[in-house]
């Protein structure tokens, strides 16, 4: 299982080398890790943070047992579906000693599969096989509670109509992984985590275990809530359901080697780990804003490659900034609630450093706290909507707040009606504000710049 968005980035500035986190920025991140799990019910953080291509931070938070045992980093969690980069990456390094070739058809390894004359290994790991996926749900329905194997998750659903012509659509699909690992254990001639564990984990010198494999016993415990209920414990995850699409479970140190590897082309040539972060198109040359195992974009002028995870009782958030040697890794031990990418976000903004866009809109709050708005920024329809009660009402309900403690951009720029359209967030000790941004495009002046009250 896996939640994704895809978000069209505007790209506004030359990257620049991540700033390794200040004192205060340290201080910050336990407010901000604290708040999100208050805030979300979600019981537990492990977090992990890269600069210069060394790890530089790493702290748990929360409950991750069912005693008062303090939290640690040593604590594993499943990582779920970010364990799709390393079956990736197990596909490259096959490729780089001739066992295979990305291009290869699925017919070669495994012939009696749907459409397996047609499809390639590149597009089961780009998720544009047409395969269905077998786990669509963000829940366990009754069957994931029960044990299976790989090769009935592949007779089931890779021996199935195919959902789309090969390479002609982008979606998501653990079967294509399941397809993936089996492929790995041909070419390779060994079962799947012993040759993870020999060719990835021991060169790196990581310590991963299997959630199919009793190894994962002092994993976080993991929750589940219903609705806005208790926190429950997640049912048990049938053996193998994870298999070759979601099966690792790591610490965020631990996994943050293998963001380090990426960082520094360690492992895989160079060239192996570019192939991957390169973005697939479809037939018809649209972008899918993902690669081969990953997800590949951009983020404030800055290059990304990042997957999540969502299992059953945990999510997680990986996010790699190769050019800026920086990464970003969350794990939580809960299924429901944001606590993961809320953090993420945060961390990340003060890893890559102050976004001009957010410095301009903060500036144009300021000045509206103010009482003091430089209208020239403004197009003529906002300067009518600016009327002297419109300005006043803004600088004696704002300016009481003070500084705000972070302001945030929550979404990139996207078109709407001629216009760019931008989200921003500001938040104070007791409330927090979101402002709708829309402006002409190319650093035109802005039409829309509106403040509303928001509720946590």
């Amino acid at each position: 299982m896996m939640r994704t968005a895809l978000f069209a980035f505007t790209l506004l500035t030359a990257p620049a080398l991540a700033a390794p986190l200040t004192p205060q920025q340290i201080i910050e991140i336990d407010r901000i890790a604290a708040d999100a799990l208050k805030q979300t019910g979600v019981p537990s953080a492990s977090i992990a943070v890269v600069t210069d291509g060394k790890l530089q931070f790493a702290k748990a938070y929360g409950r991750q047992r069912a005693d008062a045992t303090a939290p640690s980093t040593a604590v594993p969690y499943s990582v779920a579906s970010m364990s799709k980069q390393v079956i990736g990456a197990a596909l490259l390094l096959l490729a780089e000693e001739g066992k295979l070739s990305l291009d290869d058809k699925v017919a070669r390894f495994l012939p009696g599969l749907t459409g397996a004359e047609t499809i390639s290994i590149r597009q089961l790991l780009s998720h544009t096989s047409g395969y269905r996926d077998n786990w669509p749900q963000n829940y366990s329905f009754p069957d994931t509670q029960r044990p299976t194997t790989p090769q009935v998750i592949i007779d089931r659903w890779a021996k199935a109509p195919l959902d789309f012509a090969p390479g002609a659509q982008w979606q998501y699909s653990n079967t294509g992984y399941v397809v993936a690992g089996r492929i790995i254990e041909i070419a390779a001639g060994e079962p799947l985590m012993p040759f993870l564990e020999r060719r990835l984990f021991r060169p790196l010198g990581m310590q991963i275990s299997d959630v199919h494999a009793n190894r994962a016993g002092n994993a976080a415990l993991p929750f589940t809530r219903y609705a806005l209920g208790p926190l429950r414990p997640s049912p048990a995850l049938g053996t193998n359901w994870f298999w070759g699409s979601g099966q690792l479970v790591a610490t965020p140190t631990e996994w943050a080697k293998w963001s380090v590897a990426r960082i520094e082309r360690k492992l895989l040539k160079p060239a192996s780990w570019a192939e991957q972060e390169r973005e697939v198109k479809l037939i018809d040359g649209k972008g899918t804003g993902y690669g081969l195992g990953v997800f590949t974009d951009q983020v404030r002028g800055h290059a990304r490659v990042h997957h999540g995870g969502a299992g059953v009782g945990y999510l997680s958030e990986d996010r790699v900034y190769p050019a800026d040697r920086a990464a970003v890794i969350v794990l939580v031990n809960a299924d429901f609630g944001d606590a993961h990418t809320t953090i993420a976000d945060r961390i990340e903004a003060m890893v890559l450093g102050a976004d001009p866009d957010t410095e301009a809109a903060r500036a144009l709050f300021d000045q509206l706290r103010a009482g003091t708005p430089d209208r020239s920024r403004y197009t003529a329809n906002f300067n009518a909507y600016l009327t002297p009660q419109v300005i006043a009402d803004h600088r004696e309900s704002l300016s009481p707040l003070g500084e705000p403690q972070s302001f945030v951009r929550l979404r990139p720029a996207r078109l709407r009606g001629g216009f760019t359209s931008e989200v921003f967030e500001v938040r104070y000790p007791d409330r927090k504000l979101t402002i709708s941004m829309r402006a002409e495009p190319n650093g035109g002046k802005v039409e829309e710049f509106l403040i509303y009250p928001a509720s946590d």
